[in-house]
């Protein structure tokens, strides 16, 4: 029996956002992807965490204007990381993501680096037989997309007569 590792699970299309971002970019983001979680990264590639909509709910305070003025740093829990590697059996993810009290987990190479996610709907995926499987050879081919706005610049008022 071939054991299901980390790796034949994980989303590998994952979108990204930097600490510095604002919570209320990351809301859109999340929103336009259709997505709950997003791993935090930064520049450094270091893995801050995973941000999460129920996150971000729990910060509304009614306003936009509240989730605008900080940053997605601020609302991440103090704190371990939990984190698996690709090689990880899925058994050991879950109780990873039981243990932290997560419904997902990010996966790391073996520098540390995130290259991709899991949430307890992949897990449920693979229990159910519905998951893409390993890439020819074992092989892990990964996308992180930090998406970024891009917002126009300021309009120059002139003076008129």
């Amino acid at each position: 029996m071939t054991t299901i590792t980390a790796a034949d699970v994980m989303s590998r299309d994952v979108v990204t956002v930097t600490p510095d971002e604002s919570p209320l970019m990351a809301w859109e983001l999340m929103r336009r992807a259709r997505v709950h979680h997003v791993p935090v990264i930064g520049e450094d590639q270091r893995l801050y965490g995973v941000l999460t909509t129920e996150i971000l709910a729990m910060e509304w305070q009614g306003s936009p204007a509240g989730l605008s003025r900080r940053q997605v740093r601020d609302l991440l829990p103090y704190g371990r990381v939990p984190r698996v590697v690709r090689e990880e059996p899925l058994d050991c993810v879950a109780a990873a993501m039981l243990d932290a009290g997560l419904d997902a987990v990010s996966v790391v190479d073996e520098k540390g680096r995130a290259v991709g996610l899991i949430t307890a709907v992949d897990i449920l995926k693979a229990v159910a037989g519905r998951f893409p499987g390993p890439t020819a050879a074992g092989e892990v081919h990964c996308a992180m997309f930090r998406l970024q706005p891009v917002l126009p610049e300021p309009s120059t008022t002139r003076d008129r007569p």
